[in-house]
This record gives structure tokens, sequence and C-alpha cells, in this order.
């Protein structure tokens, strides 16, 4: 039985769903340039049509595979396989198909990462870094509409980037930092100076002018932390 391409006519017609063959996948992602960036562990890649996840599923497998070959032991291995993970991102407007997107990358992160430490390592796989994974997904992987960057329920789509970081000993740490989309694409600043220009004083506040205004992003400061220790979500007090 062949690839299901389609779910529904009426969704074709609707949202011009169409999902992507393997084959199709698997050519545009054996280009040179986008090899060169798949084996740069920090290279980001940015599915604004996710579907189901096709392009992202398969690019996480690809990277985890340049994580495990890059990694000269087990403690290395935790860390670059949620630095390759970290780098993933994903738009996807129909809501069950986001789902499946958050399921199809779990499971392709749990699969592989078992598989990896077990045959190159010789090791088990760690709970905090399924669990660190799981976050990262759930933060990278987001429902919204990428032309307008909302959510639906017209909140910004924000995106948290992972920037790797030395702390004392030369410990790997990381850094979390939210962004709004569209400060990403107009390459201005995180949140946090989003929010900062948003909260001075409103001329119209208690006219009634804009009653239509979207709710500002809520802002979220992270301490810095270990790979794997990313799924406590630890905040710093301000």
């Amino acid at each position: 039985m062949g690839e299901k391409l389609i779910k529904s006519t009426d969704r074709v017609k609707d949202h011009g769903e169409v999902f992507t063959p393997k084959r199709i996948v698997d050519l545009m992602l054996n280009q040179p340039e986008i090899t060169a960036k798949i084996n740069d562990l920090t290279a980001t890649f940015l599915e604004p049509s996710a579907g189901e996840g096709a392009f992202l599923v398969e690019l996480l497998r690809r990277k985890l595979a340049v994580a495990a070959e890059k990694s000269t032991s087990t403690e290395i291995f935790h860390d670059n396989s949620l630095l390759a993970l970290s780098t993933l991102y994903g738009i996807e407007y129909l809501k069950d198909n986001y789902l499946i997107l958050i399921a199809n990358m779990i499971n392709t992160f749990v699969e592989e990462y078992d598989r990896l430490i077990r045959e190159k390592f010789d090791a088990e796989p760690v709970a905090n870094v399924v669990k660190s994974a799981k976050v990262i997904i759930r933060a990278n992987m987001v429902q919204g509409d990428t032309l307008k960057k909302e959510r639906p329920d017209g909140t910004p789509i924000i995106f948290s980037e992972w920037t790797p970081m030395r702390g004392k000993n030369s410990k790997r740490l990381v850094q979390r930092t939210e962004y709004t989309f569209e400060s990403i694409i107009n390459e201005s600043g995180p949140v946090e100076r989003v929010q900062e220009h948003t909260e001075e004083m409103d001329l119209f506040a208690g006219l009634g002018i804009f009653e239509e205004e979207k709710p500002e992003p809520k802002l979220v400061k992270y301490a810095p932390c270990s790979w794997r220790m990313i799924f406590e979500q630890r905040v710093e007090m301000r």
C-alpha cells in the first residue's frame, strides 16, 4: 500500500493540504547545502507548514546520527542529542496534524536516542534526557498560522532559542530565551525587549478604540541549566 498523501478532498480544497512523499523528502534533504546544515549541530531548521512532520522527523533522525558521530562519550551524547533536537522548529495550522506532529517527534527521538546510545556507547538511555526532549519538542512545535504569526487564540507565536554555554568548570549548560516569531522575522529582539515596548503607556487605554487588541505574550525568563535538566523549566526570580 502506497503513502497516503491526502486526508480528504475537502482538506485539500480548504487548506491546500497535501503531504510530501518520503522519496521527495529524502531527495530534498540529500542536497549538499542541506546536508552541510544537518552536519552542523547548531544549524537551525524551520518547517512553516509542518503537517505531521515528514521533513522534521527525517531531519531529527539524521541530526541524531550526527550527534552520535560527534560524541566521544555517553555524557556528551546525552547533551548533543538534545542540542540536535533543539535546532528543529515547526508550525502547523491544523490541530489534528499538530498533535500527530508532537507524537511523531517524541516517538522518533525516544526510539533513535535509545538505539544510538545502546549501539554506539553500550549504555542505557537516561530518563531526564527524554523528559527534557519532550519539553523542547513542545516548545519548538507550535500550532498556529505562519502568515499571521499567531496561535489559534490570537496570541503571538513564541519560540524558544536554546543557546549552548559554559558554566563553572566548563560544565555544558543551555540558556533558553523566548522570542516571538515576528521578532525573529524582523530580526529584532527576544520576548523581553518586545514586552518592554508594549508595556509603555497606552494613550488610548480606556477609550474603547482598540477593543480587538491582541493579548501580549507572557514573559518568561529561564535560568541557565544543564541540558538534561531542561525539563525542570526553572525561571529566574525577578
